[in-house]
């Protein structure tokens, strides 16, 4: 695997991500920020954080197997959240588990977390754009 994900010494050791990813693949790829949104354009999981968050993820692993990837590949989220809380983070740990259990990988990833009062469409609640690293 390309990419290997550390949590350092001196620094704090969360569990539902990692403060660091060591890529040493040959391809770098720059996914654009996935939304729930299904093949077809469909809207997924109106209103529910942790179904858009579910589809965001699983858009990502799709594009990343189109060019021979995989979500395990993946060095680095952004994650754009409207109205973002504290509160919040149980509905997003649920959307991040449950992609991750039907795309069969961890996702325990380096990320940034940020709170936007919007996105590009109204009934969006979270955008997820990822850096990958491919042998």
């Amino acid at each position: 695997m390309a990419i290997t994900l550390v949590n350092p010494d001196g620094l704090p050791k969360p569990d539902v991500y990692r403060q660091l990813s060591i890529a040493t693949g040959s391809r770098l790829v720059f996914l654009a920020g996935q939304v729930a949104r299904d093949v077809e354009g469909r809207k997924v999981g109106e209103g529910d954080l942790a179904a858009q968050v579910e589809q965001c993820y699983l858009n990502i692993g799709t594009a990343l197997a189109e060019i021979g990837g995989s979500f395990g590949d993946v060095a680095k989220l952004t994650i754009y959240v409207v109205d973002w809380s504290p509160d919040k983070m149980p509905l997003l740990g649920e959307g991040v588990a449950r992609a991750g259990a039907k795309l069969g990988v961890e996702l325990v990833k380096p990320i940034t977390l940020l709170g936007v009062s919007a996105l590009g469409e109204p009934d969006l609640l979270v955008e997820v754009e990822a850096t990958a690293v491919l042998d």
